[in-house]
């Protein structure tokens, strides 16, 4: 555990427990809403819950080379995050927009 400073430490653990309280909190302002595309954001988001845990432990054992293979993990799983919370704020856009009254998509 000598890899980060206690600052440091605490900014990672409150980061991974706030982004866990975000996704919670979009939920229920989901179904506060009645409106299911929030769902779909707070599973979105998840993504990039684990690659944060991913960096944590990684830390956790001292970067430790054995365990490099966390660091793709990570890598990937922010990609992956990133494009699954595009999509899923573009569907949320596609759900507020009106729609056209001629009758077309």
């Amino acid at each position: 555990m000598h890899a980060l400073s206690l600052p440091t430490w605490w900014i990672h653990i409150t980061s991974v427990l706030e982004w866990g309280l975000a996704i919670l909190a979009v939920q229920a302002y989901g179904r506060l809403r009645r409106e299911g595309g929030w769902r779909w954001l707070a599973l979105a988001m998840v993504p990039a819950l684990v690659s944060a845990m991913a960096a944590c432990t990684w830390h956790l054992f001292d970067n430790s080379e054995a365990l490099k293979g966390l660091v793709v993990l990570q890598a990937g799983l922010t990609a992956l995050g990133n494009g699954a919370l595009a999509l899923a704020a573009w569907n949320l856009l596609r759900l507020q927009r009106p729609a056209p009254e001629d009758g077309t998509p």
